[in-house]
């Protein structure tokens, strides 16, 4: 986590610095207000310091070491240093540090223009000997960087034939007049929208920042600057999560499609929307782009992502990359083997790849199908419905991307069957870096019990899902899951050291229980075997005991369980799935009494640790319960609650911003990632639409948002820039909870509320070339069925040989059957069950019709 500038201070810099005065030694006379980030390194941590071309920097015993490739030529032509440092014109500055060098060595310090054209403010050079020393010097600027502006310091370590290593710490350049920082680069409206649209029929909410106690007048604009509506805001007061003073605008009376609305009061006016299903609709799958773009280990093709994002494949032993086919464990560990890891989704901005956010990532994705072949829509996920390599392959395409995961999870499994917890690089990347272009060693971490029981977990849910599909590979899953659940039982306390954070996250998690529930529920529901049963009916976590406004994450996961029992055929008592469900429909009260306060309405609970890191992804799992309340009970409220906690990310929010990249007219750019980095390197992209910002972090915990964003309300302790990692980082668990969410949003956009009045049952034997599929058809409604067609379109090559029970008709993959004459009528409650036998392969349908109707499927 670095940042890595254009360079500066080079040749054409030098003649500007020599003329620049200063004193070799002193104490700047101005206030002592700190303009250098983590210029001690006690963290661990580089960040923000960058280096050059030919140097690489580590922190070592609580120093920057820089290790210089000998044989450059100037000095400049090796550089450290770091970015956005605020100088102001006429103040004066003491720039001083400690430094060694392991041969004695003349450096320069310096401080200048972080962008063409490069201006200098002031360069000295120190002679270094192998024996710690402070160095100081004092310059008046004479430019004007201020609010953390386009300064820089560096340090030129070039201009020796052999290589040397530099040591510096105690950074710190001291002195101006006004404190760096306390500004948020975007610009903020008085009247805040989603940015992107509110779909017709839904509830349309905004929010005013006015401090007036009486009803302001709004009026609602078309594209043409004509109004088409107007009304009186509720006055709401202070709202201490954002600072603001706030009233509620209600627009929901309005409801004609349209682009390019605006809504105003006086003389402040929003950002354009639009009414319009269309944009949530793209973001059910420019969600699951984002995975495509994560893939470690292969190509991303320009075919499915353009130009702009393609890039070769990272981590498979072409050089420089060392690779993931053969990596040993940490040095310390002495495991006795390797393992080849290649593969998976790179986590976050960085590229490590985690079993315990990769289990949680994938197992959304999973449930997000399985919960819309059990009581939505799946055909949403049909083959060809994204654009990655396998959208010709019989299978939905969302289960195609969670494979590629879940094959990294596999791999992760020590022989021993407990799973190693990470897999990264030996020290962090410098930012930018191209994955392909990565010269870090990659280790392995420890095993631990909660990285084993995300791989049962997730490894027993895919056997279940795979099972239509592909029979071998759902058996080789289940087997898996049974390794590490048995492996994690004679293991039940091997945690995750939090120390072991250099190179990437620990990760670590004292309390495993709710991952050994998770996991016994996942493969209670696969296998419906007594062993398991008994551990979820004895867990304390059982029936959603451990549900509360604060939601679920990939460190408290037994939620995930409760999902899976409560969706999923099992056989346990019918009273305890309802208790499961009734407890989601209670959380999401709660969640929806405290909505009803807030000047931005989202689900969150902040009562007790304010906004975290990662706090959009709390607001999508917690939006996840509201989803899922409306399917337990069909109540409206939640599913408006859904949408209300979308307008949040999407911009009705008090910094006037959509923190999903690509949707809206100010949405998030700069994300923390090593390739989307145009901010650092212009020839690099920004991030891709359907990316989610981590959002509001107000523990403040990277060195940008320290300077910028002290003393800032939690909604607002966020900015777009790509070093504030603790803010503005990418996670494959963040996406994941988007996608579950933007994929559930889209199937109710614009849909009634209602229940469906049939069910359909499918189950396949299949053999090599073949198969013989069975259906059961039920009448889940109030009135008899007189007669009955059915339809569903093959995801695969299937092609019906024979039929029985119906009449049968193939077109292309379209296939209907209707009754004959004998089991036409189908009273309520009362099922029918016909079948086929057909040739080719593919995995099954999953989204079928009645009488034009969309039927659930059990």
């Amino acid at each position: 986590m670095r940042s890595q500038p254009p360079r500066l201070l080079a040749a054409a810099l030098v003649a500007a610095l020599a003329a620049t005065t200063f004193a070799a030694s002193g104490t700047a006379s101005a206030a002592e207000y700190e303009r250098v980030l983590n210029g001690k390194f006690d963290s661990g941590s580089a960040d923000p310091w960058w280096s050059s071309a030919g140097v690489t920097n580590r922190v070592t015993g609580g120093e920057l070491c820089a290790a210089v490739t000998g044989g450059t030529t100037n000095p400049w032509d090796a550089l450290v240093g770091q970015n956005g440092v605020p100088f102001e014109s006429g103040q004066s500055y003491t720039f001083s540090f400690d430094a060694h060098a392991t041969t004695a060595q003349t450096i320069a310090a310096a401080a200048g223009e972080a962008v063409s054209p490069y201006r200098g403010i002031a360069r000295q050079e120190f002679a270094l000997t192998t024996a710690k020393q402070r160095y100081t010097f004092t310059f008046t600027s004479t430019l004007d960087f201020p609010d953390a502006g386009n300064g820089q310091v560096a340090f030129q370590l070039g201009g020796q034939a052999a290589d040397n290593t530099i040591c510096v710490d105690n950074v710190s350049v001291i002195g101006g007049v006004k404190p760096p920082g306390g500004v948020v680069p975007n610009p903020t409206k008085k009247v805040q929208v989603d940015l992107v649209g509110y779909v017709p029929g839904l509830p349309k909410r905004a929010t005013l920042v006015s401090t007036a106690t009486t009803p302001q007048t709004w009026t609602l604009k078309n594209s043409a600057g004509a109004a088409v509506a107007t009304g009186q805001s509720t006055p709401k007061g202070a709202d201490a999560t954002s600072g603001d003073s706030v009233h509620l605008i209600d627009f929901s009376s309005f409801d004609t499609a349209g682009t390019g609305y605006t809504l105003s009061v006086g003389t402040d006016s929003s950002f354009p929307f639009d009414i319009s299903a269309d944009a949530i609709k793209r973001l059910r799958y420019d969600s699951l782009a984002f995975f495509y773009h994560q893939r470690s280990g292969t190509p991303i093709e320009a075919q499915y992502v353009g130009d702009q994002y393609a890039r070769p494949a990272g981590h498979i032993n072409v050089a420089p990359n060392q690779g993931d086919n053969n990596v040993p464990c940490r040095a310390d560990l002495n495991c006795g083997y390797t393992l080849d890891v290649r593969g998976g989704w790179y986590d976050a901005g960085d590229h490590g790849k985690y079993v315990v956010n990769g289990g949680i990532a994938t197992w959304q994705l999973l449930n997000a199908y399985e919960r819309a072949s059990r009581v939505g829509d799946a055909s949403a996920y049909r083959d060809g419905t994204l654009a990655i390599p396998e959208k010709s392959n019989g299978v939905p395409d969302i289960l195609d991307e969670a494979r590629w995961e879940v094959d990294f999870l596999l791999k992760m499994q020590a022989p021993d069957g407990m799973a190693h917890h990470k897999m990264h690089d030996a020290a962090w990347t410098a930012l930018p870096t191209r994955p392909e272009l990565d010269d870090q060693p990659r280790r392995l971490s420890a095993t631990s019990t909660a990285a084993t029981l995300n791989l049962a977990a997730v490894a027993a849910q895919a056997a279940r899902l795979w099972r239509g599909v592909d029979a071998t590979y759902s058996a080789k899953l289940l087997a898996a899951a049974r390794k590490a659940y048995t492996a994690a039982k004679a293991n039940p306390a091997k945690l995750a050291d939090p120390a072991d954070n250099v190179g990437g996250g620990a990760y670590d998690d004292k309390t495993v229980t709710d991952e050994f529930y998770w996991a016994a529920a996942e493969l209670y529901a696969t296998t419906g075997e007594a062993a398991y049963r008994t551990d979820v009916t004895g867990s304390s976590h059982y029936k959603a005991a451990s549900l509360t406004r604060a939601g679920f994450f990939w460190g408290g996961t037994a939620p995930l369980g409760d999902i899976t029992l409560a969706l999923a055929p099992n056989g346990l008592p019918a009273a305890d799935i309802t208790a499961i469900k009734s407890a989601f429909a209670s959380v999401a009260d709660q969640h929806l009494t405290a909505m009803a306060g807030m000047g931005y309405a989202t689900p969150y609970d902040n009562s007790v640790d304010g906004y975290v890191w990662g706090s959009n992804s709390g607001v999508l799992n917690n939006a996840t319960v509201l989803a899922l309340a409306h399917d337990f009970t069909g109540a409206e409220k939640y599913r408006d609650g859904v949408f209300e906690a979308l307008h949040y990310l999407l911009g009705r929010n008090p910094l006037s911003t959509s923190y999903v990249a690509g949707y809206g007219d100010q949405a998030v750019q700069n994300i923390h990632h090593r390739f989307w980095a145009r901010q650092n390197d212009p020839a690099l992209p920004i991030a891709p639409p359907g990316s989610l910002s981590g959002g509001p972090n107000s523990a403040l915990q990277d060195p940008v948002v320290q300077r910028l964003l002290v003393g800032c309300p939690q909604q607002k302790c966020w900015v777009d820039d790509i070093g504030a990692y603790s803010v503005n980082e990418v996670a494959i668990n963040w996406n994941s909870a988007l996608a579950w969410v933007a994929g559930w949003a889209a199937e109710k956009s614009g849909a009634p509320v209602s229940k469906p009045d049939c069910e359909v049952g499918y189950s396949a034997s299949k053999w090599d070339g073949g198969q013989s599929a069975h259906v059961k058809l039920t009448n889940t409604g109030t009135t008899p069925w007189t007669a009955w067609k059915l339809a569903f379109a093959f995801p695969g090559t299937q092609k019906i040989t024979t039929g029985w029970s119906a009449n049968w008709n193939q077109t292309g993959r379209d296939v209907t059957a209707t009754n004959m004459s004998w089991n036409g009528r189908v009273e309520p409650g009362k099922s029918v069950y016909i079948g086929f036998n057909a040739s080719g392969g593919g995995s099954d349908p999953t989204a079928f019709t009645v009488n034009g109707k969309a039927c659930r499927t059990g």
